[in-house]
């Protein structure tokens, strides 16, 4: 009797923590990869990434994650230990290497950019409604500078 006790509490265990599993998994480190296509190998494409409508559209807030990656080769971003949730990404191809968007007297870009979703803006960049995308576990996209 006693034994049948114990198997009965194993399995209550183990039935448990089967159960628990896909809550376990939910809250488990997501990872963000970014391939981005560049119409020229110098220089490097920078990348940041948001995880709020507010930092992403108006500057009320930083990135979460930032990155330079140089465009001689293969152009990949990655961003690990992410807790899952929504996300969205900006980036530029830093032609001339001063780690600035450059832009001509009127404002508008001189140097390729894209977003996330390669999402396009409408008289400006891109919004978070177009350009932000879901995270839960390895999510990969690949963007077009232009």
């Amino acid at each position: 009797m006693i034994r049948l006790a114990k198997f009965h509490s194993v399995a209550a265990a183990a039935a448990l923590l089967l159960s628990a599993a896909p809550a376990l998994a939910q809250s488990a480190d997501s990872k963000v990869v970014l391939t981005f296509e560049t119409g020229a190998r110098t220089g490097s494409v920078m990348v940041a990434l948001y995880d709020s409508a507010a930092a992403f559209d108006g500057g009320s807030g930083r990135p979460v994650a930032a990155t330079a990656v140089s465009a001689s080769g293969r152009v990949v971003a990655t961003f690990e230990n992410l807790p899952a949730g929504d996300y969205a990404a900006k980036a530029f191809h830093d032609l001339n290497g001063d780690g600035e968007m450059n832009t001509n007297p009127f404002g508008m870009p001189v140097e390729p950019y894209a977003f996330s979703n390669n999402a396009v803006g409408n008289m400006g960049p891109a919004r978070w409604s177009a350009a932000h995308f879901a995270v839960s576990g390895e999510t990969a996209q690949t963007i077009s500078i232009r």
